[in-house]
């Protein structure tokens, strides 16, 4: 047992609990909307229509709060505009209505576009803290065309936008500005059992983009609060609501064909794959709280497309985030300081179940998965490899989270991958304290074991056998009116092992350190905000072997037409494959809405650099410009391009350029036609290169899509996609096609 305690750094846990736990961040005191005095929500006396009129007889009897506070770039003064928020509710659904003035309508930004897509427009938005304990929020958008999006938020207000839920909105722009209706249905949120009212943290928000951005609060926000949740007006009513124990059935059809050439490039072209194959999800409430999902052949392909990204000279594996309605279910509640449970490592699932949800100061998420392919990241301290192996195995996560002292929590996490010859296990605690308002503290202690099959250990240097380590995070972070600050601690072992997450560096200790000052006007003009910041970090192996140094500052300016601008420099320290290097390195980030349908991005790296092929030090460059327009309500075009080169020596090594163009046609809010073309093109300098490669990589993917989603789950998808690659020897060539056709249906027995 004490090995067991060493192995997860436990000595940090008799430091964490000695300190005394800061006094709840309830709403204190007895104003409107505090938790003694909450605002009552009344019961409809009506029925609603959600057709963007707030016209129902309900409405005129509904609660009325008034958005008061510009919270953004001012700092709580009186907003330019009046907007009024209403909410009702009746046995299925909470109603919010919303009416938002504006002087002059013509102005009001609003396009179709698709699902969680609206950050151009005017918007409004609801976040509900339903537990009522500062954890966690789901918040629903909508902007005036009733497009939607929606995601989770914790504590601080940090959005996983991945998520998706059904509820209906509806919006229409008037001679006196916009209203948008929302009617969520109770079965789309988690909320407590109760046989009486219940009280529940609300925000509600205007998003009003002019110039500059405005946002807009029904109550001030203080920034010097670390906690965004534990500031939201408290609501009460939903007297004899429940999310019940709901039964959704998500069956899907899911047709393919694939023809590849038998031999590239010359070969001609034949059926490789040929699919038509059914699967269902199904989501039932086993309690009000408790929610069941399983899965059987879930179609996770085809249909999206993960964005571009360089993979030249990039010493560790590529981040993708998870975009599968089954894994995104649920999936705050894996989240840890560490990324432990990162789903996109489960390649092709066969069946899964999971289980998600709480139960007053306890949280429980679980999940178990068969996956026909096993992929793998061999971490290391100045690099990593991937590789996927052709094995079915049986992924499991087990995830318990405990509220104390008002408003942090204490969590247990297990994970477990199983496999021929083949397992990896992660266990552990980690926490949250808050200590005061503006402070908290972050832990969590890990210890793996795993084993690879000997031929797997063999190719790719990994140790034979059983083997296992730990990792510790530590991070106290400070928040005050202007001034954000954070020191953190990590500390991996070389053999510590997390493949259900995404690790991949290990066998280093690091210290850094993050803050920033930030000046807001007291009204806006030619600035809307400036920020300074500055960064530490230091990291060695755990031989003591100094890996990096790195010295960064960072000044930012927010302006007219919703300019930011940003420049940067960094001073790295940083040994690789036994050498030492010195860089100085400088960036430039902007951003700005030349008129109210375009929007301008614009990136740039560059400095001294690792050729990480050859060891050998070089200078390179970065330029990333990406260009957004709306023709139109309906039309919307996106054009990015990524180019990089780097020299050593005097001399070119590499050219790469990845351009991305993206043109959708929405002929309404569920409608669209979508064209995506991506474009690789990388030209290397053999001649300058220590080891053999090719001089030219190319290709070019292209993607038509047409979709209509009723929600989230209820959608139908026809498709094609194909692939061209080119060398030095051989122009642009298709190598295979495929045509794709999707159904899916969200049934609510």
């Amino acid at each position: 047992m004490k090995k067991l305690l060493w192995n997860l750094g436990l000595p940090c846990l008799t430091v964490c609990m000695l300190i005394s736990p800061a006094k709840s961040l309830l709403a204190q005191g007895t104003e409107l909307g505090s938790n003694e005095n909450p605002y009552q929500v009344p019961e409809a006396i009506s029925s609603i229509d959600v057709d963007g009129i707030l016209d129902e007889d309900a409405w005129g009897s509904a609660l009325k709060i008034e958005l008061n506070y510009e919270i953004s770039p001012r700092e709580n003064v009186e907003p330019t505009v009046e907007t009024k928020v209403l909410l009702v509710y009746d046995r299925s659904h909470l109603y919010i209505g919303f009416k938002c003035f504006d002087p002059d309508p013509s102005r009001i930004q609003a396009f179709f576009s698709d699902r969680d897509e609206i950050s151009f427009d005017d918007w409004v938005a609801v976040e509900l803290d339903t537990y009522n304990d500062q954890r966690r929020t789901f918040t629903l958008f909508s902007n005036p065309k009733g497009v939607q999006t929606d995601g989770l938020g914790n504590a601080a207000g940090v959005k996983d936008y991945n998520w998706d839920t059904i509820y209906s909105s509806a919006g229409t722009i008037t001679s006196w500005g916009y209203s948008v209706e929302m009617a969520i249905p109770f079965s789309s949120l988690r909320f407590q059992r109760s046989n009486g009212d219940q009280i529940w943290g609300l925000n509600a928000v205007r998003g009003y983009p002019r110039s500059v951005s405005h946002q807009i609060w029904a109550r001030p926000y203080d920034r010097s609060q670390s906690c965004r949740v534990c500031q939201f007006l408290k609501i009460q009513g939903f007297r004899g609501v429940s999310p019940g124990r709901n039964l959704e059935i998500n069956p899907t059809l899911t047709a393919l064909q694939t023809r590849s050439r038998e031999e590239f490039p010359e070969g001609k072209f034949s059926t490789d794959r040929k699919q038509l194959e059914a699967g269902v999800t199904a989501r039932w409430g086993v309690t009000p709280n408790i929610v069941s999902s399983v899965t059987v052949n879930p179609d996770f392909s085809q249909v999206e497309a993960d964005s571009a990204q360089l993979d030249i000279n990039q010493p560790f594996a590529l981040f993708y985030p998870e975009k599968r309605p089954f894994f995104n279910e649920g999936s705050d509640l894996f989240n840890s300081p560490l990324n432990m449970v990162h789903t996109r490592t489960l390649r092709d699932p066969l069946w899964g179940v999971k289980l998600t949800g709480k139960e007053g100061a306890n949280a429980v998420g679980a999940y178990v998965v068969r996956d026909r392919v096993t992929n793998l990241i061999f971490p290391g301290p100045e690099g990593s490899r991937a590789t996927s192996v052709l094995e079915s195995n049986t992924s499991s996560v087990i995830r318990y989270n405990r509220d104390f002292w008002g408003d942090s929590n204490i969590g247990v996490l297990v994970t477990d991958r199983e496999g021929e010859d083949y397992f990896n296990r992660v266990y552990g605690l980690d926490g949250l304290l808050r200590l005061t308002p503006s402070d908290q503290f972050r832990f969590q202690a890990l210890g793996s074991s795993t084993q690879y099959p000997e031929e797997i250990s063999n190719s790719n240097d990994q140790p034979l056998g059983e083997f296992g380590d730990r990792a510790v995070f530590l991070e106290y972070a400070h928040f005050t009116r202007r001034f954000a600050g954070d020191l953190t601690y990590t500390e991996i072992g070389d053999d510590f092992r997390a493949d259900l997450g995404f690790l991949p560096q290990v066998g280093y200790r690091s210290l850094s350190s993050n803050p920033s000052y930030r000046w807001v006007p007291e009204k806006t003009g030619w600035w809307s905000s400036f920020m300074l910041a500055g960064g530490f970090s230091y990291s060695k192996a755990l031989d003591g072997t100094p890996l990096r140094t790195t010295y960064s500052s960072s000044f930012t300016y927010g302006g007219p037409k919703n300019s930011v601008l940003q420049s940067g420099y960094t001073r790295l320290s940083q040994r690789y494959n036994g050498q030492d290097f010195d860089l100085d390195q400088f960036r430039f980030v902007g951003s700005i809405w030349p008129t109210k349908s375009s929007r301008v991005l614009f990136s740039s790296q560059f400095g001294d650099r690792i050729d990480f092929t050859n060891t050998r030090s070089g200078r390179g460059v970065r330029l990333a410009p990406t260009f957004q327009i709306n023709l139109g309500a309906h039309l919307r075009f996106i054009q990015s391009h990524i180019f990089e080169r780097m020299e050593v020596s005097g001399d070119r090594l590499y050219t790469a350029n990845i351009s991305e163009t993206t043109l959708t046609y929405f002929l309404s809010a569920r409608t669209s036609f979508r064209a995506l073309l991506q474009y690789f093109d990388y030209d290397y300098n053999v001649k300058n290169y220590e080891i053999p490669v090719m001089p030219e990589f190319r290709q070019f993917f292209s993607q038509l899509r047409f979709s209509y989603k009723i929600n989230p789950r209820t959608v139908l998808f026809l498709g094609y996609t194909d692939n061209y690659l080119g060398d030095h020897l051989a122009g642009l060539t298709k190598k295979d096609y495929t045509v794709f056709a999707k159904i899916g249906y969200a049934w609510v027995p």
